[in-house]
């Protein structure tokens, strides 16, 4: 099989399951001359896992409009949140601490991002974890 010429990528956001032509999708996708619904049926196919949740994917489009995507995990600060049950981090991170988690719970995101951190083991993806939390306002105890 012949290598596929790449003409680029194209990084978004999106709620998993819940692809639809409407912005931000539909222009990006658009402009590369991508069919924006055969992406949409396939990206909420693969996401129904993570519905309702922010998952980054990496769209590859090739020269003959054709396209693979790479679906990520949902944010770090996504799962942050979800363990502090909060709708947002702090107004202002460093002065503010807005709530805590555990440094188990800490170690459960850490768990579900792994393949998307750049750490070697657990220990280390704790701590970069652990520093996202300190970025919102979110203190991780022991």
């Amino acid at each position: 099989m012949a290598k596929k010429e790449i003409s680029g990528y194209v990084k978004l956001q999106i709620n998993g399951g819940q692809a639809n032509p409407a912005p931000p999708v539909g222009p990006a996708l658009g402009q590369r001359g991508i069919n924006i619904m055969e992406f949409c049926k396939a990206f909420n196919e693969k996401t129904k896992s993570f519905m309702g949740k922010p998952v980054p994917v990496v769209i590859t489009v090739y020269k003959d409009k054709k396209f693979d995507f790479i679906i990520k995990s949902p944010p770090a600060s996504h799962f942050i949140k979800e363990a502090a049950k909060l709708k947002s981090g702090s107004q202002e991170p460093g002065r503010n601490i807005v709530a805590s988690i555990t440094k188990k719970q800490a170690e459960e995101i850490a768990k579900k991002k792994m393949v998307d951190l750049n750490a070697h083991d657990l220990e280390e993806a704790v701590k970069i974890i652990a520093g996202s939390a300190r970025s919102m306002g979110i203190e991780v105890k022991d």
